[in-house]
């Protein structure tokens, strides 16, 4: 009986983890179509300061977001034994990590040379604080549970929390995208456009991304 319902709960998050990867590479297209298409480009060195902010919003979205979403799901996700599952996992979240790191290099470095103020609007300052949360959370998995290992009772007792704590900074991400989608939309000065259709859509399409997650996550599978 516990076998049916454990695999009754992975049927029921089936169709959400497969919304969660269709989302994803919809909001993949979206934001190469707008950075590539409608913006600059990309680069790291450019006479055109504009190509080097659009690195930003490319490695926080689809580094950040969508991989750190990914790693969120990796126990329901990746058809292997646990501890494999644990590597899968702890290798995406760094992933997202080096991505979420260069990301906010190139931002830096737009203000730097055009010499605008850093850290002035609420999407800098959450942006700055789920970074930090996530780097503290993935050194205190690291040393918590590979190396050096706590005891396992210890892990017991840690592991609830790691979980809660993963998935509020994986929705401070999703709030710190989308605050940045809106900052740039009124910074552009967006009207009814093709761009302005593209952004929202991005938008909403992320927020639909975090909502499959976080339902995948929470649905039980025993």
């Amino acid at each position: 009986m516990a076998a049916k319902r454990s695999f009754g709960y992975r049927a029921l998050a089936f169709p959400f983890t497969m919304l969660a990867h269709l989302v994803a590479l919809a909001v993949i297209a979206l934001v190469l179509l707008w950075l590539l298409h409608f913006r600059e480009g990309l680069a790291f060195r450019s006479d055109d300061k504009a190509k080097i902010f659009n690195v930003h919003p490319l490695l926080m979205l689809l580094g950040f977001v969508l991989i750190s979403g990914e790693a969120v799901m990796t126990y329901k996700t990746v058809p292997m034994i646990r501890r494999r599952q644990k590597v899968v996992h702890l290798l995406l979240h760094l992933l997202a990590l080096v991505a979420g790191a260069v990301g906010i290099y190139a931002v830096f470095k737009f203000h730097h040379d055009l010499r605008i103020p850093h850290m002035y609007s609420l999407h800098s300052w959450l942006g700055i604080s789920t970074i930090s949360l996530f780097a503290l959370q993935w050194l205190f998995s690291l040393f918590s549970f590979w190396y050096p290992r706590a005891q396992a009772s210890t892990r017991a007792r840690l592991a609830p929390w790691h979980a809660v704590f993963g998935l509020l900074i994986f929705f401070m991400a999703i709030l710190s995208a989308e605050t940045g989608l809106v900052e740039k939309f009124i910074f552009l000065g967006l009207r009814r456009s093709q761009e302005a259709l593209i952004v929202n859509f991005t938008g909403l399409l992320v927020l639909l991304f975090a909502a499959s997650v976080g339902v995948t996550v929470l649905l039980p599978s025993a």
